[in-house]
Formats: structure tokens, C-alpha cells, sequence
């Protein structure tokens, strides 16, 4: 079969992913027998284009690269919304990488909604409606035949839910931890180089790490919004954000990192997910870890994740939690998953 695509969005995640399927088409037919046309892209910002015969994913790439707009593309029709690309055009696979807003879920929920209901698959990178209505959108995409994907919303293109879903399968993962937001946990580092806070967060900001609003990041609500999809999804849970206890690491000082020293620890800033008698508890806060824990090695704005198994004990992953084309690699592994699934 033939993919055909439509972007709903395409901001930096989305053309990291449109770069690499115009780079690596050829590479992409040979060896996983994908095949793919991209017949729409609707974005706020940039406009919108349908072709029903495609449209050159090049050519996209080359006007954005040099300021324009999609809609100026040559050949199609242009003005249609997010919902109108994804109801009115011949589209079978929606890629979803609109803004995320965790309190809500919008406008992406609507979006996969939508995408579901029209017995469309769906492959994203936004957290807003895995964190909101997980269980309901898998529910929904199975009774209309199709599949919804989701792999980047918490390692980026750093396998962590595909490793505990897929490679862990057998397993019973009883804890998660891990560290899922790479800007504090540079923060964090540049603070044991003797940095203080401020200082550590104006690098990080510098440096393109951090927003120049960092609450998301530095007051836990990026990890407390991953620490729900892995609890949800991974652990079985049934879980509002609220749910997810959370904590930042605005009151870190300097004084506290050189405690943890003098004990062999290291703060790092911690979700967490676990089973008890009463269900699953999770919760986002700084922690000090011992230096010979495998979380306690991972610096700058690397994430990782261990999973405590019955059988194999703890399975750590370690990787980029953000970038471009890492985020759009996760999205291109979500294809190639339905891909695969498709040809059964």
C-alpha cells in the first residue's frame, strides 16, 4: 500500500520529518517497503495546500527554507483548515504537530478526534491529548479500524514507550523513573559546575534548551504531562494530570548541590511512576540520587528512563528528549510500526 499523508502542522517537529522522508524516500521503499505521498499540509501560520496527485515534498521544504508560505505552492488548493484537511481530503494518515496545551488537549484533541472517527491513522508528537483522553482515543481508534501512534510525546525519538510496550512485553514493570526533561537536567549539571541557578538557566536559555518562559520546563509541568502518558500507557493507569504530584527545581541553591556531593548523590529532577496496594502513584520532584545509579550519570540535556521488571531488573534507555530531526524520527518510527501492522 501507498501512505497518503497530510500534515497538520508544520512547525520544526513537522519539517523534521518531511526532510527525512525527502532524503531517505528511496532508502525507505527499499528496505521497509514503505510507501508514501504527501497530499496536504494545513498550517496556522504558513498556510495550507491539497493535491490529490501529491505535492513535492522538496519544493515545500525549499519555499519554507526561504521564508515563504505553503499555500504559495503552485499546484492544488489552498485555504483549507486543520479539520477540513483532515475530513475533506483523501488523506488516510494524519500527522499531527500542532502546539500542545496540556490543560486542554486543543485544538490536537479535536484534531485526532476527527482523524479517528474518519477511520483515519494517526501519528503524533503532541502530549496534550495522550496526557487528556489516552485510553479513549486507542478505544476510539480501534472500533474505526485504525491506529494511533504516539511514540515521541516523551523521549522524542528515544524509544521509551515502544521499548515498554513492545521489547518489555512479559515483563511486569512495577517502577518507572526517569529523567524526561532535558532542560533542567542541564540546569542541574551546569549547577554542579559551580553555576548558580540563574546563571545556569540563562545558558540554558542561550543555548536554545529553554523557552524564554522556562515555568514549563523548571517548575516540573512538561515532566508532570510525560509522567501521565507513561503512567497511562504504560503502567495501565487510569490518571488526570492532577493526579501527578509536582514539584520543580526553582528552590535548588547551590548549597543543595554541594550537600549531595558530600553524600555521593546528584539532584536530578525525577518522574516517577510506581505500583503499590493502592494503584499506581506518580509524581515529578527533585531527588538526589546515588552516583552508582544509572539515572546519576546522565548530564546536560540528556533524558533517560529505567524500568524495574520482574524478570530482567532494571532497564535503563538513555537519549535526546528533544531536537528536529529526533522528534521527527519518532514520527517516522510510528509509520513504519503501522506499516508494519498494516502487512500483518
Amino acid at each position: 500500500m501507498k501512505f497518503k499523508l497530510a500534515f497538520i502542522g508544520f512547525g520544526v517537529v513537522g519539517q523534521g520529518l518531511a526532510e527525512i522522508l525527502y532524503s531517505k524516500e528511496e532508502e525507505l521503499r527499499e528496505k521497509y517497503d514503505f510507501e508514501f505521498e504527501v497530499l496536504a499540509i494545513s498550517d496556522v501560520k504558513l498556510g495550507s495546500i491539497y493535491n490529490k496527485d501529491g505535492v513535492d515534498l522538496g519544493k515545500i521544504l525549499e519555499l519554507v527554507d526561504e521564508g515563504g508560505k505553503i499555500s504559495d505552492y503552485p499546484e492544488g488548493k489552498t485555504g483549507l483548515d486543520s479539520i477540513e484537511t483532515i475530513k475533506d481530503t483523501e488523506a488516510d494518515t494524519i500527522i499531527e504537530v500542532t502546539f500542545t496545551d496540556m490543560e486542554t488537549g486543543g485544538p490536537a484533541l479535536e484534531h485526532v478526534k476527527t482523524a479517528l472517527n474518519e477511520g483515519k491513522h494517526v501519528v503524533s508528537t503532541n502530549k496534550g491529548p495522550v496526557a487528556q483522553e489516552v485510553n479513549q482515543l486507542l478505544d476510539l481508534a480501534e472500533r474505526n479500524d485504525a491506529h494511533y501512534k504516539f511514540e515521541g510525546t516523551v523521549l522524542s525519538g528515544t524509544p521509551a514507550i515502544n521499548l515498554a510496550m513492545k521489547n518489555l512485553a512479559g515483563c511486569e514493570i512495577n517502577e518507572i523513573k526517569g529523567i524526561v526533561n532535558g532542560t533542567t537536567n542541564y540546569i542541574l549539571s551546569k549547577m554542579e559546575e559551580s553555576m548558580g541557578y540563574q546563571e545556569a538557566l540563562d545558558k540554558a536559555q542561550e543555548l536554545g534548551y529553554a523557552e524564554a518562559d522556562p515555568t514549563g520546563d523548571v517548575e516540573g509541568i512538561d515532566a508532570q504531562g510525560k509522567t501521565l502518558i507513561l503512567s497511562n500507557t504504560v503502567m495501565n493507569a487510569d490518571m488526570d494530570l492532577e493526579e501527578v504530584e509536582r514539584k520543580g527545581i526553582t528552590d535548588i541553591t547551590k548549597e543543595d548541590i554541594e550537600e549531595a556531593k558530600e553524600g555521593n548523590k546528584r539532584w536530578k529532577l525525577i518522574a516517577q511512576s510506581k505500583r503499590t496496594d493502592d494503584g499506581i502513584e506518580a509524581k515529578v520532584s527533585p531527588e538526589k540520587i546515588p552516583l552508582d545509579h544509572p539515572l546519576a550519570g546522565v548530564m546536560g540535556p540528556t533524558n533517560a528512563i529505567t524500568f524495574s521488571t520482574d524478570h530482567l531488573g532494571e532497564v535503563t534507555i538513555i537519549g535526546p528528549g528533544a531536537g528536529k530531526e529526533e522528534t521527527g524520527y519518532a514520527l517516522m518510527v510510528d509509520l513504519l510500526s503501522i506499516n508494519d501492522e498494516l502487512k500483518g
